[in-house]
């Protein structure tokens, strides 16, 4: 069976996800958006209000995988993501992502919410 190429996008999420979990909010901003990059000159403000904003589950996070990934426009995906957070909790997000110019593609916002179940 032939493998498919992963959409260059989730590379973004995963990259920043990595970051976070590293405690890296300079390398977590550089996967943000512009309008995210523009507001944070400070990496450290950026990394403990995304902690601060509810979401530990995903900073914290024990495993990611995606889901269903909606290509709204040429240059605009909406990705979905499965977490299993730190307290074995299941966690769903919806990554809103868009390609940049001069920038390639950056996180825009997400939006979590937590499933029911517990993850292994």
């Amino acid at each position: 069976m032939a493998q498919t190429e992963e959409p260059p996008w989730q590379a973004v999420v995963t990259g920043q996800i990595e970051a976070f979990r590293s405690g890296d909010g300079a390398a977590a901003l550089e996967f943000a958006g512009a309008g995210f990059r523009a507001r944070y000159s400070d990496p450290a403000l950026f990394y403990a209000d995304i902690l601060r904003s509810g979401y530990r589950p995903i900073v914290e996070s024990r495993s990611h995988s995606f889901g269903e990934a909606t290509q709204v426009s040429d240059t605009a995906v909406l990705q979905v993501v499965r977490f299993v957070g730190p307290d074995l909790g299941l966690y769903e997000a919806l990554y809103q992502l868009a390609d940049e110019p001069d920038a390639g593609w950056r996180v825009q916002g997400v939006m979590l919410r937590r499933d029911a179940g517990v993850g292994i």
